[in-house]
């Protein structure tokens, strides 16, 4: 997967053009902003190759190249190539659109008819390229306003500098003017060359690719837009079908039948392509990033969802790499428009109570730890209060007994037995506390 990181300024830039598709200016007919010109360049070239002004034409849209070209009709019937102009910009990746908000530029066969194309654009001149179509509608996909702009700036469309989407503009005008009822375009994720269909052999894309390559054939071979239909939720080309028959795109594909010299054509230039294509594979460039399928979308989508709301988000829309792992960027941000301003500010004010919450919690459990530890001091020291007076009280007692002892008199030998025979005939109940201690000595001094 390749990395997806781009310049802040770059970012900023995005972000201020998040809804580059959605140009809901009014249609006003083709009355045009300006009256858009085709410049003497082109007009020379039309004339070179014999194509009148009023000629029908068509558009091929190359993502990979970048590139958009108009063919016109010569006066031989046949198209050729009048213009290429460079793609500004256009917003996902290879592969086709799937949902409202995955942000992909569609890929398919699509018709613009005057109704599409509006000269009131926001961005500057614009026409929207019709999808979803039929194809599309068959198999769920959803989305609108898709269209080809000016303001080189795009959310899922295909900008062009406003130069280049004037005489876009111009030329379709003329041709509707000649009668032209409506255009094709053809928007691919590349030339479907035997070599670019190799470099992508593997993509999760690679057999709707398959199918968009059977329309690029034909019109390769024949140099006219080729004839659509969708039937069994698929592309088929310059079929016939018998009369009154209907097609429907989810229902069977009827009988059909091509041309006998559009099959012998088709057949000669498929045998060519088989043999490039073989020799082609384990060459060229490595292959883009592309969108792995409704799932990556999905992603997409509820990311496109939350950058509207003006949440702050990863920079660019997650991704699925080939085995289905996410991919996400790390540099984080906001759309900055009024959404983003908005939520900035909540998410600012839910911050500032969020801190004075938490400060209130960290005051009061710190006033608890105080008054905790006064407690326990008080307690401490009133234990120790109660320790000190009881070791006073032993210490007192113990010096009054001692002088008793030294004060009493040393009787003569002669004497000591009378004493001793008081002593010894003293009641019982006296010989506690101090007054026995004393007798105890003296019973002692005397033998007793």
């Amino acid at each position: 997967m390749e990395a997806k990181i781009l310049k802040a300024s770059v970012l900023v830039a995005t972000l201020l053009l998040a809804a580059a598709c959605n140009d809901k200016s009014g249609i006003s007919g083709m009355a045009s902003r300006g009256q858009p010109h085709i410049s003497a360049k082109t007009l020379a070239e039309m004339k070179k190759q014999d194509m009148p002004i009023s000629s029908p034409v068509v558009a091929r849209v190359f993502k990979e190249e970048s590139k958009v070209e108009i063919w016109k009709q010569k006066s031989n019937g046949r198209y050729g190539l009048l213009s290429t102009y460079d793609i500004c910009k256009y917003s996902g990746q290879l592969g086709p659109k799937f949902t409202e908000g995955d942000r992909q530029a569609p890929e398919g066969f699509y018709t613009v008819r005057p109704s599409q194309m509006n000269p009131n654009s926001q961005y500057h001149l614009s026409f929207d390229i019709g999808y979803p179509n039929a194809f599309d509608r068959a198999l769920g996909r959803t989305g609108s306003n898709l269209m080809v702009h000016g303001a080189c700036s795009s959310s899922g469309c295909y900008s062009m500098t406003d130069g280049q989407i004037e005489e876009i503009y111009a030329i379709a005008r003329e041709s509707f003017k000649g009668g032209q009822q409506e255009f094709q375009i053809q928007a691919y994720p590349f030339r479907m060359t035997p070599t670019n269909m190799a470099r992508y052999r593997n993509d999760t894309n690679f057999a709707f690719w398959k199918n968009l390559k059977e329309g690029y054939d034909a019109f390769e071979i024949t140099k006219v837009p080729p004839k659509v239909d969708v039937c069994e939720k698929r592309y088929v080309f310059n079929m016939s079908t018998p009369l009154g028959t209907k097609i429907s795109p989810t229902g069977a594909c009827p009988t059909m039948t091509a041309s006998d010299s559009m099959g012998a054509a088709y057949q000669s230039y498929q045998q060519k392509y088989d043999a490039a294509f073989t020799a082609a594979i384990g060459k060229g460039a490595p292959p883009k990033d592309s969108i792995n399928g409704i799932e990556e979308a999905n992603l997409v989508k509820d990311w496109t969802k939350r950058r509207a709301r003006g949440e702050r988000i990863t920079m660019d829309p997650p991704s699925l790499d080939a085995s289905g792992n996410l991919v996400v960027t790390s540099q984080m941000g906001r759309a900055t428009n009024e959404a983003g301003r908005r939520m900035a500010a909540a998410e600012a004010e839910e911050a500032a109570k969020q801190r004075e919450a938490e400060a209130k919690i960290a005051a009061k459990k710190r006033a608890e730890e105080e008054k905790a530890a006064q407690i326990a001091e008080a307690k401490r020291q009133k234990e120790e209060s109660q320790a000190l007076a009881e070791a006073q009280s032993t210490s007192n007692a113990a010096p009054a007994s001692e002088a008793t002892a030294a004060i009493a008199p040393t009787a003569p030998a002669a004497e000591q037995a009378a004493p001793a025979e008081a002593v010894a005939s003293a009641p019982a109940e006296d010989g506690s506390g101090v007054i026995g201690n004393v007798r105890k000595r003296l019973g002692k001094l005397f033998g007793g």
